[in-house]
């Protein structure tokens, strides 16, 4: 069967299965072709397993919306962070010269990065709208190195599925599954709107995911883990966002 050909039928039978029998139904047809998050339990399960199955069917591919440079917003929105404490602050003042991006976990090479080798790779940007749980939004140009550069770097295993990926900040973290973190449009950003990434917005480095909400793209980003499976991160359910209360898949 084709990849065109299967895709259609999953998809008919996800939908068929929803309409006829209700959302148990097809979330157990998703669980069948292995389309399933890691936050599938509980009370809200079904319904983030058909989220996450019927996108990944139909929109694994596409482009998050971008938008011109005149649609740029004048005064975007920083969330505020807790204190980072003095040793960021010394990283800070040293222009951040001796931050580090380890990236390891199922890599034929794990490696340690320095800022100034991210720097070096080549750049990739975009203007997009970036969009909180919380409601608001706001629109900027991203720039860096696609997460797909650096993973190729590193020699990630066939058998990767999930990218765990940490902040600096405690207890911050997040994952992806292999759709997300080949996708183009996934960056290790660097810069933001034409400048070095401010440090209210993640400086130096964040991960900014466009296709999903803001959370996803966590800021100061310092460690990266390949891996086949959730399960030993955390509560295993795939980051600290469902630990909190809101869902792994946050596609937009």
């Amino acid at each position: 069967m084709s990849q065109i050909s299967r895709r259609k039928w999953i998809t008919t039978g996800l939908a068929v299965a929803a309409g006829a029998s209700g959302i148990a139904v097809a979330a157990a047809v998703a669980r069948r072709y292995g389309l399933v998050p890691p936050d599938s339990g509980g009370a809200y399960g079904p319904g983030e397993t058909l989220t996450y199955a019927a996108q990944r069917l139909l929109t694994r591919h596409s482009m998050a919306r971008e938008f011109s440079r005149s649609e740029i917003s004048e005064k975007p929105f920083a969330n505020e962070v807790d204190p980072l404490g003095d040793e960021f602050g010394r990283l800070q003042a040293a222009n951040f010269v001796d931050w580090k991006l380890t990236v390891d976990g199922m890599a034929a090479k794990p490696t340690t990065f320095s800022l100034a080798e991210i720097k070096s790779y080549p750049t990739n940007s975009h203007i997009t709208m970036i969009g909180c749980e919380e409601g608001w939004t706001y629109i900027g140009e991203w720039e860096g190195v696609r997460l797909s550069y650096i993973l190729e770097r590193v020699g990630a295993l066939p058998q990767v599925r999930y990218v765990v990926y940490r902040s600096y900040q405690k207890g911050w973290w997040e994952s992806i599954d292999m759709a997300d973190a080949l996708h183009p449009q996934t960056l290790v950003a660097h810069r933001m709107n034409g400048a070095e990434m401010p440090v209210p917005f993640g400086g130096p480095l964040r991960l900014r995911i466009p296709r999903q909400l803001g959370y996803k793209s966590i800021k100061y980003l310092t460690h990266i883990t390949l891996t086949d499976s959730l399960k030993g991160f955390g509560k295993g359910l795939g980051s600290s966002a469902p630990e909190a209360g809101y869902a792994w898949y946050a596609g937009i």
